[in-house]
Protein backbone atom coordinates (compact mmCIF):
# COMPACT_ATOMS: atom_id res chain seq x y z
CA UNK A 1 0.00 0.00 0.00
CA UNK A 2 0.98 3.27 -0.94
CA UNK A 3 1.72 5.63 2.42
CA UNK A 4 0.34 9.10 0.79
CA UNK A 5 -2.97 7.47 0.48
CA UNK A 6 -3.21 6.35 3.92
CA UNK A 7 -1.49 8.81 5.94
CA UNK A 8 -0.07 7.48 9.58
CA UNK A 9 -1.38 9.15 12.47
CA UNK A 10 1.81 10.59 13.56
CA UNK A 11 3.15 12.15 10.58
CA UNK A 12 4.60 15.89 10.72
CA UNK A 13 1.15 16.80 10.96
CA UNK A 14 1.82 19.47 13.85
CA UNK A 15 -1.30 18.02 15.59
CA UNK A 16 0.69 15.19 16.60
CA UNK A 17 4.08 16.83 16.52
CA UNK A 18 5.68 16.15 20.21
CA UNK A 19 6.78 18.59 22.38
CA UNK A 20 10.63 19.01 23.53
CA UNK A 21 11.13 19.05 26.95
CA UNK A 22 13.50 21.22 28.40
CA UNK A 23 16.26 20.00 30.72
CA UNK A 24 15.67 22.13 34.22
CA UNK A 25 19.21 23.61 35.66
CA UNK A 26 19.71 22.84 39.27
CA UNK A 27 21.40 26.12 40.77
CA UNK A 28 23.80 25.45 44.16
CA UNK A 29 21.45 27.93 46.42
CA UNK A 30 24.37 29.51 48.63
CA UNK A 31 24.29 29.32 52.09
CA UNK A 32 23.13 32.71 53.61
CA UNK A 33 24.58 32.66 56.90
CA UNK A 34 28.18 32.34 55.02
CA UNK A 35 30.89 35.02 55.76
CA UNK A 36 32.85 35.68 52.91
CA UNK A 37 32.18 32.21 51.83
CA UNK A 38 33.28 30.51 54.70
CA UNK A 39 31.08 28.96 58.16
CA UNK A 40 31.38 30.99 61.21
CA UNK A 41 33.45 29.35 63.94
CA UNK A 42 31.59 28.63 66.72
CA UNK A 43 28.13 28.32 64.19
CA UNK A 44 25.75 31.09 65.81
CA UNK A 45 22.92 32.91 64.78
CA UNK A 46 21.71 36.02 66.73
CA UNK A 47 18.42 35.51 68.11
CA UNK A 48 17.69 39.52 67.72
CA UNK A 49 18.53 39.41 64.11
CA UNK A 50 15.09 39.51 62.63
CA UNK A 51 15.76 40.62 59.29
CA UNK A 52 17.65 37.63 58.84
CA UNK A 53 14.99 35.19 60.47
CA UNK A 54 11.98 36.47 58.75
CA UNK A 55 14.09 35.10 54.97
CA UNK A 56 14.20 31.89 56.85
CA UNK A 57 10.35 31.63 57.84
CA UNK A 58 7.68 31.38 55.16
CA UNK A 59 4.71 33.61 55.38
CA UNK A 60 2.72 30.85 57.59
CA UNK A 61 5.71 31.31 60.57
CA UNK A 62 6.93 27.80 59.47
CA UNK A 63 10.86 27.39 59.67
CA UNK A 64 12.34 27.03 55.68
CA UNK A 65 13.30 23.93 54.66
CA UNK A 66 16.92 23.36 53.89
CA UNK A 67 16.36 21.98 50.38
CA UNK A 68 14.52 25.48 50.04
CA UNK A 69 16.66 27.75 52.11
CA UNK A 70 19.86 26.53 51.08
CA UNK A 71 21.34 26.20 54.34
CA UNK A 72 23.63 23.54 55.24
CA UNK A 73 22.78 20.82 58.38
CA UNK A 74 24.79 22.91 60.93
CA UNK A 75 23.31 26.44 59.71
CA UNK A 76 19.81 24.86 59.50
CA UNK A 77 20.25 23.60 63.32
CA UNK A 78 21.28 27.29 64.58
CA UNK A 79 18.74 28.86 62.37
CA UNK A 80 16.05 26.72 64.19
CA UNK A 81 17.56 27.22 67.18
CA UNK A 82 17.50 31.18 66.93
CA UNK A 83 13.72 31.16 65.52
CA UNK A 84 12.47 29.33 68.58
CA UNK A 85 14.52 31.88 70.93
CA UNK A 86 13.00 34.66 68.65
CA UNK A 87 9.40 33.24 69.38
CA UNK A 88 9.79 32.65 73.07
CA UNK A 89 11.43 36.22 73.70
CA UNK A 90 8.44 37.65 71.47
CA UNK A 91 10.18 39.22 68.90
CA UNK A 92 8.46 36.76 66.18
CA UNK A 93 4.81 35.56 65.78
CA UNK A 94 4.35 31.98 66.12
CA UNK A 95 1.76 31.71 63.54
CA UNK A 96 1.77 33.98 60.07
CA UNK A 97 0.19 37.19 59.65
Amino acid sequence: MDSTLYPSKFSKDKKFARKRTRVKVKIKKKDPLLVDGKRPRPMYVDYKDIELLTKLVNRHGRIVSRRKSGCSATSQHAVAEAVKRARFMALMPYVGE
